[in-house]
């Protein structure tokens, strides 16, 4: 078993990832979604939070020796950010959406030099809109965004697209075939259930429940 699949069993031991073809999810981005991924219940189970965090940062370590500072984006990736800079003794900021409205109205929490190398860590990566807005909000700070990480990547074509003209590899602990494809053989979901859940990934914006 791959590390892949072994991450993938872990979320679905602890219900961060909910299946539902037939009754599915409605995203803030008003797609209708057979897939809900909370991977913030992940951190209530230690020994799993242990584990991934451990998976985070030997990404890091092997695929980016370079960086000087990782970066958790706010909300769901501050604390694997967190976690995963303590374990690799690095330094570590985090990304609000938009700059705070009092105070010093920062954006960016924490210390950052011009220059430094720095790595996003995310909890999970969709259309990569949000993820990319972070790199831009870090490369206007002038550090130099070399890569991001995250638990999970839908691996949707326009996310994989979006990377690329962004100049930014980016390295996720599993991904939705490989997640699918495991509770099919968990029996959690149906092969008629996979056919579907697979169909919605190639394109979620136009998909409908059957």
């Amino acid at each position: 078993m791959n590390d892949a699949t072994i991450v993938a069993g872990k979320l679905l031991d602890v219900q961060a990832v909910k299946l539902s073809p037939n009754a599915p999810f409605t995203w803030a981005s008003g797609w209708k979604s057979p897939i809900y991924c909370d991977n913030r219940k992940v951190l209530s189970f230690p020994y799993v939070r242990d584990y991934v965090k451990s998976e985070l940062c030997n990404v890091i370590f092997e695929k980016f020796p370079e960086a000087d500072v990782l970066a958790g984006v706010a909300t769901a990736g501050i604390a694997w950010g967190a976690m995963a800079a303590d374990q690799l003794k690095l330094p570590y900021v985090y990304v609000r959406p938009k700059p705070k409205e009092h105070g010093l109205g920062n954006q960016i929490e924490g210390s950052l030099q011009p220059g430094q190398k720095v790595i996003v860590v995310e909890d999970l990566i969709s259309t990569g809109k949000s993820s990319l807005q972070v790199v831009d909000v870090l490369k206007n700070a002038g550090v130099e965004v070399v890569g991001m990480v995250s638990i999970f990547t839908y691996q949707f074509p326009q996310a994989a697209e979006a990377f690329e003209k962004a100049g930014v590899p980016y390295h996720s602990l599993t991904d939705y075939p490989t997640l699918i494809s495991l509770a099919l053989e968990r029996n959690i979901v149906s092969a008629g259930d996979e056919a579907e859940l697979l169909k919605w990934r190639e394109n979620p914006a136009a998909w409908k429940a059957e």
